[in-house]
């Protein structure tokens, strides 16, 4: 997720800077309030390894509700890029953290450490670049 994501952002960085993508004000607001969400769901690096599997994955879950919202809120390179770097994050939907009795899980699994990690880091590096995209140059 986190090199997928970099590629993104990276992507959108670029735009960003050769004029290709010129955020509105609608979309500096929208980017603005959304920065917040998700960087403090996921906290800084670090701080979520040593919590339960439910509370990692209901942080990044919540990140990616608030992106989710954000994508509905706007159109255009704004929506494009959020909607494909929430895209990447699809692996956190389909992890699960409760035991399956029975094994009916509508085949969600189990993440490893690595997996949350590698979200949780995806998302922070999201947040960071929304950061970035209010900050005056």
């Amino acid at each position: 997720m986190i090199t997928s994501t970099a590629q993104v952002v990276h992507d959108a960085e670029h735009q960003l800077t050769d004029g290709t993508w010129n955020l509105t004000a609608h979309d500096s607001a929208l980017a603005r309030e959304t920065t917040t969400t998700p960087g403090n769901a996921i906290g800084p690096a670090g701080t979520h390894q040593p919590l339960p599997t439910t509370e990692r994955l209901a942080a990044l879950r919540q990140a990616i509700a608030a992106l989710a919202i954000t994508i509905a809120r706007t159109h255009g390179h704004l929506a494009w890029f959020l909607a494909q770097c929430t895209s990447h994050l699809d692996p956190v939907l389909h992890r699960r953290a409760l035991d399956a009795p029975g094994g009916h899980t509508f085949g969600a699994t189990i993440p490893t450490n690595d997996h949350l990690t590698d979200a949780e880091t995806a998302v922070r590096l999201l947040a960071a670049m929304l950061h970035r995209t209010n900050q005056p140059t």
